[in-house]
């Protein structure tokens, strides 16, 4: 089964520079792979010796979601993205979480390029239909660990239910888990940047092949 994405009126007059990757894959998933956390220490002592809270902010690919939130009138500073949040976790001395091989992969690849990335279990969303639009005031949203999530001004996937992605968390009813099997992952490139785009997909299709038994499935390129 395959994915048809879209974006709304409101994200193509806002965020007209927009351009998403969406990587769909069969996988095979683990509580921990150590060679990957080996990776992901090593992007950390770099991290730490190289970069600092203003310079995150700097970072094309972050710069640019944060530029996109202002546009829909969300306050970046408050609503972080997640790849900063998870930069400036690291830069404050914190450790990553440890959730599982999947969510780890996904987190170094939005470290690593500064795209906010979903990644989503595949068979739990509702219908083949994705659209990117705003957040609405009051819409439910049940983000991951975080309880109720204000996505108003927010941009957000919805499949046939409702939202279940945003580039700040994703929701708790489309999360990955042990028993994952099919994982679609959406790179968000609010900087128009094609060619960084192409080369965050086939990042994570590497690290898809060395960490979770995959061919590295399929990209499809929209917006």
């Amino acid at each position: 089964m395959e994915f048809h994405l879209t974006l709304s009126p409101e994200i193509r007059q806002h965020c007209p520079e927009y351009r998403g990757a969406a990587v769909l894959a069969t996988v095979t998933n683990t509580p921990h792979c150590e060679a990957l956390w080996q990776e992901i220490d090593a992007f950390t002592q770099t991290l730490r010796a190289t970069q600092t809270a203003d310079s995150i902010k700097q970072q094309p690919a972050i710069a640019a979601t944060r530029e996109a939130y202002r546009r829909l009138g969300k306050d970046p500073s408050r609503y972080r993205p997640s790849a900063e949040a998870l930069r400036r976790r690291l830069l404050r001395g914190l450790e990553l979480y440890r959730i599982d091989t999947l969510v780890d992969l996904i987190n170094l690849v939005s470290l690593r390029t500064g795209y906010s990335i979903g990644g989503f279990d595949a068979d739990k969303i509702q219908g083949t239909e994705l659209c990117l639009g705003v957040g609405r005031a009051g819409e439910a949203f049940e983000g991951i660990g975080r309880g109720p999530l204000n996505i108003e001004g927010l941009p957000v996937y919805r499949d046939l239910t409702g939202g279940i992605g945003t580039p700040t968390s994703d929701h708790e009813r489309t999360k990955m888990d042990v028993g994952t099997r099919r994982i679609l992952a959406l790179i968000n490139g609010y900087d128009g940047d094609e060619q960084r785009l192409h080369e965050a997909a086939e990042m994570t299709q590497e690290l898809l092949r060395k960490y979770a038994e995959s061919d590295g499935g399929e990209v499809t390129y929209y917006g």
